[in-house]
């Protein structure tokens, strides 16, 4: 690792595998451009659960905090000294901050990322959701439901082995969840609030079906942008929050704890993001 520059440099990182298409370098260094941290470095590292403990084993004072993806989000939570709450309600960590006293401690912007990037739609209650999938970014999905959805949500899964697991996130976070085959996904487009957290291409099937009258649409997907269902659903009149929404809302938060700067440059961070996507 390079060495320290000098005694107000700080460094910032993104680790996951894999981690080449990760836009947080762009909206990070955008941040401390803004912000006036000319000393502060943000990268990304191709980091899988093997290799985390010897990489944060060996952080020295210069490091002020990670971001985590894939498939590090739980794999980090033994070496950290504390997490929080919002993190330990889906067993989930996507942020690290180092404090000065040696102490690491983990976060979750993900859940409150998700609830602002849909306050910005002005979406802030909703009597019933549906969430298409039921991986991590799912349960992420649920505790977020948590605190906008009155009513239901029915989760659209492929295994009875997934809606159980949904079924028992819902119950640990005080989510009425019921689950639904993924054969009937299309029912899904009828509730007031739809979140699909599924893979890139598994939601395409689904633009065919898209209702002439449709509620908020939150794809987390940002690339390719739009997705055919993110299409549909916004040429019939619907609102639409979009992967990049997300990424710069939980940026924002992670920028905010890292540095102790708030509140952080939002709008500088979407158009660096922008740009970057434009230009891929």
């Amino acid at each position: 690792m390079p060495t320290r520059t000098s005694e107000t440099a700080r460094r910032a990182a993104v680790l996951g595998s894999p981690i080449a298409h990760s836009l947080s370098p762009v909206l990070h260094r955008a941040a401390y451009a803004e912000l006036g941290l000319h000393d502060w470095s943000y990268e990304r590292f191709e980091i899988d659960e093997a290799a985390l403990p010897g990489f944060v084993g060996g952080l020295d004072g210069s490091w002020a905090g990670l971001s985590l993806t894939m498939p590090l989000k739980r794999a980090v939570i033994p070496l950290l000294d504390g997490i929080s709450d919002t993190a330990a309600s889906v067993e989930a960590v996507n942020t690290v901050v180092l404090h000065e006293d040696g102490r690491r401690t983990g976060d979750n912007t993900d859940i409150p990322g998700m609830i602002a990037a849909l306050r910005e739609r002005g979406v802030e209650k909703v009597e019933a959701a549906a969430v298409l999938g039921a991986g991590a970014t799912a349960s992420s999905a649920l505790a977020a439901l948590a605190r906008v959805c009155a009513g239901p949500v029915t989760a659209y899964v492929r295994s009875e082995a997934r809606a159980e697991e949904m079924r028992g996130w819902g119950e640990r976070l005080g989510v009425d969840v019921r689950t639904a085959d993924w054969d009937r996904a299309a029912e899904a487009l009828d509730a007031p609030l739809v979140i699909a957290t599924t893979p890139a291409g598994t939601t395409n099937a689904l633009a065919a079906a898209v209702p002439d009258a449709v509620g908020t649409l939150f794809d987390v997907l940002y690339d390719p942008w739009p997705t055919p269902l993110a299409a549909a659903w916004s040429d019939r009149g619907g609102k639409v929050v979009g992967g990049l929404d997300l990424l710069v809302h939980q940026a924002v938060l992670q920028v905010e704890l890292m540095t102790g700067r708030a509140p952080a440059p939002l709008a500088a961070m979407r158009v660096a993001g922008e740009e970057a996507l434009t230009a891929r």
